[in-house]
């Protein structure tokens, strides 16, 4: 159930942060919006470590074993600047629904490969319906009279 509830809370954030950092952009710019957004994480990131006990150091980073996965800044920046720019480009209802179905396809297809340390799972039919239906639903929505 925690599960469930974090997911809707981070949905629900992820929507009301691409609508905060387009409005950020249009009155600066992408990258000046980007950064800012990316600064206050971090900032956020070092008061929170500090206040739960910094349970393991910076330098645990260097025994990272795949250190591809290091990269997470780095996509969190294109993820910002991609929001940003699809949100702008096509408003945030319609925006949320592309990038959430791409999420979907994206982690399933991870899933069935077992990529990047996961377990892999079997094919299974509806899941790929869901997609299809999530699919259908962008072009529902999009859909003009």
């Amino acid at each position: 159930m925690i599960g469930i509830i974090t997911a809707i809370v981070s949905g629900i954030l992820m929507s009301v942060q691409g609508v905060f950092n387009e409005g950020v952009t249009k009155q600066t710019s992408i990258w000046v919006s980007a950064s800012f957004v990316q600064l206050t994480a971090f900032l956020f990131c070092i008061c929170a470590w500090f206040f739960t006990g910094m349970e393991s150091s910076f330098t645990a980073l260097l025994r990272i074993d795949d250190k591809y996965m290091l990269l997470g800044g780095i996509l969190g920046a294109l993820i910002t600047y991609t929001v940003i720019k699809s949100m702008s480009g096509l408003g945030p209802a319609q925006a949320v629904m592309i990038i959430v179905t791409a999420q979907l396809l994206a982690a399933y297809l991870i899933e069935l490969f077992g990529l990047f340390g996961t377990d892999k799972v079997n094919f299974q039919w509806y899941k790929l319906m869901g997609i299809a239906i999530s699919i259908g639903g962008i072009l529902l929505f999009k859909w003009e009279k």
